[in-house]
């Protein structure tokens, strides 16, 4: 796996909304940022900042608790990048499968490679902040 691009990357979760808003730290191989999703399903809106680590440190203790540890691949297929998160921690074991579109006619298009397992965009229990808050789900 280690021949892939790839970035270690701690997360956490200041605030989740029951409406599905969100507020995430994020340590992505020393790039600090802070975002704020809302909505839900395949188009999501997001907000990003990058922050400096004085920020992030003073910010990370308030998401004791709501906090995940993965390392991301980056996997060229087809024209498309697969994102493979392989989570460790309490989570280790899980992996997951993530690629972007620009539009619903661009997903519905896409083929996905035979390695890949079930589709969950829509199974609420592998969102990250759910992961976070009550670990792997139960099959």
């Amino acid at each position: 796996m280690h021949d892939y691009p790839h970035q270690e990357i701690s997360q956490g979760y200041i605030a989740i909304t029951d409406e599905g808003v969100e507020v995430r730290l994020r340590n992505k191989t020393g790039k600090f940022t802070q975002a704020v999703k809302s909505g839900g399903g395949l188009k999501r809106l997001e907000v990003e900042i990058e922050l400096s680590r004085t920020q992030f440190e003073r910010l990370w203790p308030l998401t004791e608790g709501k906090r995940v540890q993965k390392v991301r691949y980056e996997i060229d297929y087809k024209g498309w990048t697969i994102e493979l998160d392989v989570y460790e921690g309490r989570l280790n074991g899980l992996t997951v499968a993530e690629v972007e579109f620009d539009n619903d006619e661009q997903s519905r298009a896409f083929e996905p490679p035979d390695w890949l397992g079930k589709e969950i965009t829509n199974d609420e229990r592998y969102k990250n902040r759910n992961l976070a808050v009550y670990g792997l789900p139960e099959i």
